[in-house]
């Protein structure tokens, strides 16, 4: 039956992967490869009661990564419900293109560690349509823009959902985290920036500065506070996790109580058909909850994987294969290009243990970074490359020729930036 659970995850596994090909959801695919993973277990297994245990323990583990993420995506949609983002925003103003390109891609590293990377790639490519007119140099700005929200989030435990997974699972920590993987983060994310600036030219022509609706409605003031207060909430959890010893997600939560008592005080006095288009409630309609399911299929299908043993082989197969840590992860991030990094790093966390390699290794560290930022290889490697292709109509073949020599080569920078770091401190 062992050989029939591995069938059902590789049909399920290529289905995403041709997501855009087939036109069925990934969420769809991933919950029925999840739940059909654990019915043949449990179908072909005597002991149903110790195949329950093993399931409601793993459904105790996701739970917490999917209520951080249901919390974290929450407080970003009261953010741009007050158009608190504006306010970075509309500081931009610069003519040339070359130096607007540094700007937009700064803030996209740096704010990517904050909030998820798909936020902050929606949110910057939405602003370069606004001043950007001529569609090639839209391209490559949206891939600049792809590639240092990727980096961005491998630095910050709740940067990228991948390093998140590590964090909640207890396989790296939020200071060694910052400490050690800002560097070879921003290396790879400079390396690939000086290549694309030779790439455009030119001066702005008339861009875009409407004032929005929501600017009107809402005072400075109030975008100020939602905007300080939701980042605050965000960039809290791990002093929250340190001093509570609380799991992520009880700080993420908190984090929303308090963001949304601040939203409930700031419109106490304005009229119900307004005060509804900025309440937690319309944030949550608002929120891709495809994205949560997906997330629940796809680790459901990894933990079928896990209890039947077939991880913990592979994870010795690959130890005595391959032998080298720095190879397999190095493979492992290449993969993730192709792939979604999500499932390859929770895979990873259930083939090795704890016990193996204790948490803050160099094993962890550089697998938040080879999953974080290898997905840039390709536009259909990330969230943000598919989210990205969305908004710019980026071809796939355009970006595997403009981008994707770029990308790899700023990958394997960084990851020499990281090694060589290592062996330095280690010294």
């Amino acid at each position: 039956m062992n050989e029939y659970i591995i069938l059902v995850f590789i049909i399920g596994y290529t289905a995403i992967i041709f997501e855009h090909l087939i036109r069925v959801n990934k969420a769809a695919t991933a919950l029925l490869t999840g739940v059909g993973s654990w019915i043949l277990y449990i179908a072909s297994f005597d002991d149903k009661g110790l195949v329950l245990e093993q399931l409601y323990a793993h459904v105790g583990e996701i739970s917490g990564l999917l209520f951080f993420l249901l919390g974290a995506m929450t407080i970003v949609e009261l953010i741009e419900a007050h158009s608190g983002l504006d306010i970075i925003t509309e500081k931009i103003n610069q003519k040339s293109k070359r130096t607007l390109l540094w700007i937009i891609t700064i803030i996209t590293f740096f704010l990517s560690a904050v909030l998820d990377n798909l936020t902050t790639t929606i949110l910057m490519i939405s602003l370069v349509r606004k001043l950007i007119e001529d569609n090639n140099d839209k391209l490559f700005f949206a891939s600049a823009i792809v590639i240092a929200a990727n980096a961005g989030g491998v630095w910050s435990p709740i940067g990228d959902v991948t390093t998140t997974m590590l964090w909640i699972g207890g396989q790296i920590n939020a200071e060694q985290t910052i400490t050690k993987l800002f560097l070879p983060s921003f290396s790879c994310f400079l390396f690939a920036l000086i290549f694309i600036t030779f790439k455009i030219n030119g001066v702005i022509n008339n861009p875009q500065t409407n004032e929005s609706y929501n600017n009107q409605i809402l005072s400075k003031t109030q975008r100020c506070i939602v905007l300080i207060s939701g980042i605050f909430a965000l960039i809290s959890v791990p002093v929250f996790k340190m001093l509570t010893h609380l799991p992520p997600f009880m700080g993420i939560l908190f984090g929303l109580g308090i963001v949304w008592f601040i939203t409930e005080m700031i419109h106490l006095k304005t009229d119900k058909e307004f005060k509804i288009s900025y309440s937690v409630e319309s944030a949550l309609k608002r929120i891709d909850s495809a994205t949560i399911l997906f997330f629940l299929g796809i680790l459901l299908c990894i933990s079928s994987l896990q209890s039947i043993g077939i991880l913990s082989n592979l994870a010795v197969w690959m130890s005595e294969k391959i032998a080298n840590d720095t190879i397999i992860l190095l493979t492992i991030g290449l993969v993730s290009a192709i792939t979604d990094n999500v499932p390859l790093v929770a895979a990873v966390q259930k083939m090795f243990s704890l016990s193996q390699y204790p948490s803050g290794n160099y094993f962890w560290e550089f697998l938040a970074y080879t999953s974080g930022t290898g997905g840039s290889s390709l536009i259909i490697g990330s969230a943000a490359g598919v989210a990205a292709m969305a908004l710019e109509k980026i071809n796939f073949f355009w970006y595997l020729k403009k981008i994707s020599i770029i990308a790899i080569t700023s990958f394997f920078f960084g990851a020499f930036v990281y090694i060589l770091q290592n062996y330095i401190i280690n010294t």
